[in-house]
């Protein structure tokens, strides 16, 4: 049997799921990343799932949020000077530029990570992100198959802060190798159908003998209007896009896997919530996301437990190894 974990994107909301995995792992003997064959997470999924794969346990991720969001969007500052800060950042937001500088999402993560490289994770591993200049995705993987000879040289903190460059948050990151790559999230926000691809068609695992725990960044719940007008359907966009992708992405980890009233293969941990009540970039309820991670963690125990933490995973052995 092969598990694997697939973190959806969803900036601050990522709250969520790293409390989600730190309260499972409080019963758990090793870092939760050790007891999964394959990790996949897109944007703020991403940089989690990169941190596990390193062997980070889930508690020190979860505080990097915790500590250090408000930092990340820029919502430290209090007074005179937040509101004149704020008014600036949706100025340059709505006229000409990303509305939050990557230097404090930069510093946080190594301050998790460190300098590790692709080549150092424990587990296999894989991130997507975008290329926009030759339009064609980047997905950064481990070095699971022979051909797989680049990415595992490349430093972690590339793949963090490329999978996470959401456009007009973040600016477009220029990797070490001067790649211009943005947010995942803009093909892949929900991993799971592509996390389950890479395990049947890549690594030649048997579709009936996966088990897939797929964590959500919480489900924005909206009402469909019969019409919109060209401006309202603009500011829904991303909402219809993001729902009929990640609903897409777990047809196709069902279709795959087997159907679902015949065998259980996929554990979707996806949290109903009121439409616009969590923004991607609103921290001040970090404590309440929190809450509903350890919440949802309290009640999935009992149930996970059988099929994902009877035992650690067996040891990945890259097949291209990082000299020394």
């Amino acid at each position: 049997m092969r598990r694997i974990l697939s973190i959806d994107g969803g900036g601050i909301r990522g709250t969520f799921p790293a409390a989600f995995l730190a309260a499972l792992e409080d019963d758990l003997e090793h870092p939760i990343g050790a007891y999964f064959d394959l990790i996949a997470g897109t944007s703020t999924g991403g940089i989690i799932a990169i941190a596990l794969a390193l062997g980070v346990p889930a508690k020190n991720v979860a505080t990097l949020y915790e500590e250090h969001g408000p930092k990340i969007f820029a919502q430290n500052e209090k007074g005179l000077r937040a509101f004149l800060s704020k008014c600036y950042r949706t100025a340059r937001w709505a006229a000409w530029g990303s509305k939050y500088e990557t230097d404090a999402l930069k510093h946080t993560i190594e301050s998790v990570i460190g300098d590790k490289r692709i080549g150092d994770a424990k587990t296999r591993l894989m991130v997507p992100s975008w290329n926009g200049h030759a339009k064609k995705v980047y997905v950064y993987k481990t070095a699971h198959h022979s051909r797989l000879t680049t990415d595992y040289k490349d430093p972690a903190i590339d793949a963090a802060l490329a999978t996470s460059a959401a456009p007009t948050y973040f600016r477009e990151y220029i990797t070490a190798n001067d790649v211009g790559l943005v947010d995942g999230g803009l093909w892949a926000n929900n991993p799971t159908g592509f996390a389950v691809i890479e395990a049947v068609s890549v690594l030649g695992w048997p579709a009936d003998k996966l088990k897939v725990l797929s964590v959500s960044c919480l489900e924005d719940i909206f009402e469909m209007k019969q019409a919109y007008s060209a401006r309202s359907i603009v500011e829904k966009t991303a909402d219809f896009f993001m729902a009929g992708q990640s609903h897409g992405s777990m047809g196709i980890a069902h279709l795959l896997t087997g159907d679902p009233h015949e065998r259980e293969a996929i554990w979707r941990i996806c949290q109903p919530v009121p439409d616009g009540f969590f923004s991607i970039d609103n921290t001040s309820k970090i404590r309440e996301l929190k809450a509903r991670g350890f919440t949802e963690a309290r009640i999935q125990k009992p149930i996970l437990k059988p099929h994902f933490f009877s035992q650690p995973a067996e040891p990945f052995v890259p097949i291209h190894k990082l000299e020394g």
